[in-house]
Order: C-alpha cells, then structure tokens, then sequence
C-alpha cells in the first residue's frame, strides 16, 4: 500500500522545496517515489532543475516527477465531456478558440490531480507518492472539491441516470454532441473522485504536512490550515519551519529578524503541540537542482524515516454518555465564536469562520436532537439527546 505525503502552506514559503527533498529523501532509502505537483504555477520543475511534463519521468533513481497539466488530463480523460461543454457554447455564440478555453469546468484542475492520484495509488508503482499541492485555499479546494462535485452532479442534472442516457443517446444521434457518453464520463469523474477522498482521509496512508517560515502572517495562515484539514477529516503529521536562520547569523542587518525568528519558534513548538515540528536551516542561497534539495532532505529528516507517520490522532469521534451521545470534531485554533453548529436531518453543518462542512452523523442519531455545541481544548463538542 503507497504512503502519500501532501504538502501545503502559505504561497511562498518553500513547500515545493521540501516535497521535492522529501521525494529524494524516499528515493534515497529505495523506495520507488513520485513527486506530483498539483499547484497550477508549476515550480516543481525549476526546484529539481529538470523540464517536466504531464506524465511521470525518471529525474533520479527510483525518483519520478511530474506537473499536472488540467487541459492534458481533459484530453485523455474527459475527452467526450470537454467536446459536449465546447458544443454547447459554440451552440450559443462562442468562438472556437473561447469555447476551447471555457471547456474547462470549475474544479477540473484539482479533479485531474485526485485522478491522477488515484492512477498512481492503485498501479503499484510506487512506494511513496508526494504531493506538491498548492497554496492553502486552493489545497482546500482540492480536497473538498468530492462533495462539491457529488452536489454539482445532482442540481445540474436531477434526472434519473438512465433518463439522461436514453435521452443523451437520441441527441448524439441527431447532433453529434456526446449528452450521453459526456454525462457517464462525469459520472465516472464523481464515483472516483469519492474513492480516492477515502485513501486521503486514512492516516496510516495519508498525511499533510505543513510547511510555514518562522513569521507571524504565516504561522497564522499554517493554524488556520491545520483547523480546517482537521474539520474535513484529513490527517496531519508535522509542521515543517523552512528557512529558519542559524543563530551564528544574528549580527548585523539579520540581528533583528533572527531575535524575533526565536520566539516565533518557540510559538510553533507550544501551538502545534503534540504535532512533531522539523526546521529546515536557511542555504543562503536559492534552492534549486537535486544536490541542494539532497542537503535539505538531510537536515530536515536527519536519520528519520520520511515516509513514517509522525502522529496519528482521531479528528472524529462519538462516545456514549447514558442516553446520550456526544459527536467530537477536531477544530484546533478555533474557540466558541468562530464556530457554529447545526443540525439538518443526518447532517451537523458546522461552520468555522469562513468555512463550512456537512459532518454525516451515525444513522441512529437521526433520532436524536443537538442539545448543546461548543469548543473544548480544541474539539466541538456536540451533544444528542434522544427526541422527546
């Protein structure tokens, strides 16, 4: 079974260096390894100095690379949904160059990650399979993008399946637009887009890992990370502090930044307790080609396993207090008044900040009614009580 690592943070910060080093660092202990750059801006290919492509290809033993390309992926796995979409807006005016463009449905980028994702998992070619996701948001995106789509798919079309292929079979006899084939393709898009969401929501396969510098907007845009990984179920094993400057390197025009870089370490070590926290030194220089990230993947793993779990802990749980039940959500940096929580039939829609996730209860919980929600040392606590 594969280990997939992902890594995630703030735009800017280094996460492509440290997957990258973390795939040689794999590579380097035998174990057959991809890094995937899901991020739309591509730097994988300057970080190992290699071109790449859509596809795999060796830049290391036992090490390959590759950068998703969404219109690529649209071609080779959506080719019947893409001409359907392309024929509709020519159907109501638009050039072929702007229908080609407008092709690509929202979400297809990171659905073509997930895909290729889920090629890879289940192939056997690779022990190891780290992800170079994009900055946070869009990695939220991502990873939320099975039940957004699921949703999608029955607004946009809430007919019965076989309906729609009876139908969509008569209109691609008479005009050639493929309502049919395009509609089984994004059906198929959906039911693997759910599978692959199971293999990132295991901790003992998957895990994110956080990558921050020592500075105040970026520790806090990494807490906000590890609230909302946690909310939607995904596992984090390590918060990654790149380029902290050694302390030798305090005098002159760094004596300042390296004063202030102390106590933000010692905030990462106290807040993202009991989470292992691993520093990358500063290079001095910019870090690019397989030799540095070699040096990088060194001092950040030192004699660790990279591909091990560094922590493994529950996000959700339900326990039984008498006749009641109490649903626990890990929401860690959140308290009272950045979250809400209600209940809708078999759901609890849980809102913290700006984000928000549909938790499925048990089946017998729909029996029951919340009595109370709030936070405690970084969990929701919602309490079920059976319906007078």
């Amino acid at each position: 079974m594969p280990r997939v690592l992902l890594f995630t943070g703030k735009g800017g910060v280094g996460k492509t260096t440290c997957a990258a080093a973390t795939a040689l660092a794999c590579a380097k202990q035998g174990k057959r390894t991809l890094v995937l750059s899901t991020d739309p801006a591509h730097s994988l290919a300057d970080a190992v100095d290699r071109p790449l492509g859509p596809e795999p290809q060796e830049i290391a033993p036992r090490l390959d690379a590759m950068e998703v390309d969404m219109y690529y992926s649209m071609r080779k796995y959506w080719g019947n949904m893409r001409e359907l979409v392309r024929a509709v807006l020519r159907f109501q005016g638009a050039d072929a160059i702007a229908a080609e463009e407008l092709a690509a449905l929202p979400g297809m980028g990171e659905g073509s990650a997930l895909l290729w994702l889920d090629q890879f998992y289940r192939s056997g070619d690779y022990d190891v399979i780290v992800l170079d996701a994009a900055p946070t948001g869009e990695t939220l995106t991502l990873l939320t993008l099975p039940q957004v789509t699921q949703w999608w798919l029955q607004k946009a079309f809430p007919l019965q399946k076989t309906a729609i292929k009876t139908v969509g079979f008569a209109v691609r006899k008479t005009t050639g637009i493929p309502l049919d084939r395009g509609y089984e393709e994004l059906d198929a898009l959906f039911g693997k887009l759910g599978e692959v969401q199971e293999v990132l929501q295991d901790p003992q396969v998957t895990s994110a890992r956080l990558v921050m510098n020592p500075e105040r907007m970026v520790i806090q845009e990494a807490k906000r990370a590890y609230t909302y990984l946690q909310l939607y179920g995904y596992g984090v094993d390590a918060a990654i502090v790149n380029r902290v400057v050694p302390e030798d390197e305090a005098g002159g025009v760094m004596a300042k930044y390296v004063e202030a870089q102390a106590g933000y370490l010692r905030e990462i070590e106290e807040t993202f307790a009991p989470l292992p926290v691993l520093r990358v030194p500063h290079l001095g220089q910019e870090v690019f080609g397989l030799d540095l990230l070699e040096q990088i993947g060194a001092g950040l793993y030192a004699d660790r396993d990279p591909a091990a779990v560094y922590h493994a802990e529950p996000s959700y749980t339900v326990e039984n207090e008498g006749d009641a039940y109490t649903v626990s959500i890990k929401v860690p940096y959140a308290d009272d008044a950045d979250v809400e929580a209600e209940q809708f039939g078999d759901d609890l829609v849980v809102q913290v900040r700006n984000q928000r996730r549909n938790v499925t209860l048990p089946a017998f919980l729909a029996y029951y009614r919340l009595a109370s929600a709030g936070v405690d040392g970084g969990w929701l606590r919602a309490r079920f009580v059976p319906e007078p």
